[in-house]
């Protein structure tokens, strides 16, 4: 029999599963139809523009999520990142961060879908006549967790921090040799994002981003 913390747990990793796992899946395949909008038919042809997550899950990524999500610190995690060949666009850097664009603003898209989802439950379904029910709770839970899932998604990954999206959106801007300098910090980014998380100051930086965004978006639709 579980004690209350493991079911505690499983429930909270339930909530978040289904967002974020379509957060983190729908990044990718928009990084992939992007790329294939503009000519390079690299993720089509290696299985990526799909919505079935076995092409996307990368384990680790997935452990990291899980871990993450039930400590109750930041929610992070990643799938396999898309395959991009540049040369197939005519402005391979233009090409490249404009395919780097999409996939925060998928993610942004997403938490404002999630928003929306919200906002229709809670006026077709009110809460002074469904708030005990564990399915209306259950969905409520897993829409407000969207929205913050999302908003972390998009704000992370526009962090410029190779290779991370956000440094392909910088380096588009930076004069070519500074552009390949910058981008071969890409060797340790994983570290130096590894770094940040456990000392807390990749919360510091994306806390009151998530936090003002989902104010703001909540604000909007009226929600608070």
């Amino acid at each position: 029999m579980f004690d209350l913390d493991t079911a505690q747990a499983i429930r909270t990793l339930s909530i978040a599963l289904v967002p974020a796992m379509l957060g983190i899946i729908l990044h990718e395949v928009a990084h992939g139809w992007a790329a294939a909008r503009m000519g390079d038919p690299t993720a089509r042809f290696m299985g990526r523009l799909t919505l079935n997550p076995l092409p996307h899950i990368d384990p680790m990524g997935l452990l990291v999520f899980a871990l993450t999500s039930l400590s109750g610190s930041f929610v992070f995690g990643w799938a396999k990142p898309v395959p991009v060949d540049p040369r197939h666009f005519r402005d391979p850097a233009k090409g490249m961060m404009l395919v780097a664009l999409a996939g925060p603003l998928t993610n942004f898209a997403l938490a404002v879908l999630c928003g929306l989802a919200l906002l229709a439950v809670l006026t077709l379904l009110p809460p002074n006549g469904w708030a005990q029910h564990s399915i209306w709770l259950f969905t409520v839970e897993s829409l407000q967790v969207g929205i913050v899932i999302n908003l972390g998604l998009g704000w992370l990954n526009l962090l410029p921090i190779p290779p991370l999206d956000g440094s392909k959106v910088l380096a588009y801007f930076l004069p070519g040799n500074l552009a390949w300098r910058y981008m071969q910090v890409e060797r340790y980014g994983f570290i130096i994002l590894l770094v940040l998380l456990f000392t807390g100051l990749l919360g510091q930086v994306l806390f009151p981003l998530v936090r003002g965004s989902a104010r703001g978006l909540l604000s909007l639709l009226g929600l608070i």
